[in-house]
């Protein structure tokens, strides 16, 4: 796997979020109602941040947990053998509730799809809205971001990385040419 380009730094990384913060507010007339859950691994530290932001620009720190989809995929193979699952961190009700669903990168749509699968299996929210840091297309489910960070069309021989601190030591995200 060879680093194509770098599409996003640092700075460009936490604008994105901080966008996202903005609009999910926005668009849920304010933050009372809502509970973030980041998708394990990479959705759970952005997230935080949008918690962060939420908290810094509104002056309300929305319930913030994760949990993981392995149980829920639709496509893992014979091969995989047993998933390893992380334990799902839901210290709130979803019931009644407006839950962001937060990932790092929106590909096929089945790690949505999955997520959406988990959340109703703790309850029943109001609705569940889904926000990515980087949409790539691909689809294969009708699956749709709700908040965007950034629109990377790419093909199926690209990955897109996306780099956190808590993972990578660094932030930011890189396109990879898969073939070399």
């Amino acid at each position: 796997m060879k680093l194509k380009a770098q599409i996003m730094d640092e700075a460009a990384t936490n604008r994105a979020i901080m966008r996202i913060s903005h609009e999910i507010v926005e668009r849920n007339k304010g933050a009372e109602n809502l509970v973030l859950i980041g998708i394990r691994r990479r959705g759970e530290p952005i997230a935080r941040s949008i918690q962060g932001n939420i908290n810094k620009n509104e002056g309300v720190r929305p319930p913030c947990g994760s949990i993981d989809i392995h149980f829920y995929r639709d496509d893992l193979t014979v091969e995989a053998g047993e998933p390893v699952v992380k334990r799902t961190e839901l210290p709130f009700p979803v019931t009644g509730r407006d839950v962001i669903l937060v990932d790092d990168v929106l590909y096929t749509g089945r790690t949505a799809r999955a997520a959406i699968e988990a959340v109703f299996s703790c309850g029943r929210p109001r609705t569940i809205q889904f926000a990515v840091l980087v949409d790539r297309g691909h689809r294969e489910l009708p699956i749709r971001a709700d908040f965007v960070g950034k629109n990377l069309p790419t093909s199926h021989s690209e990955l897109v990385e996306v780099r956190l601190p808590e993972y990578d030591g660094e932030t930011g995200v890189f396109l990879m040419d898969l073939n070399k």
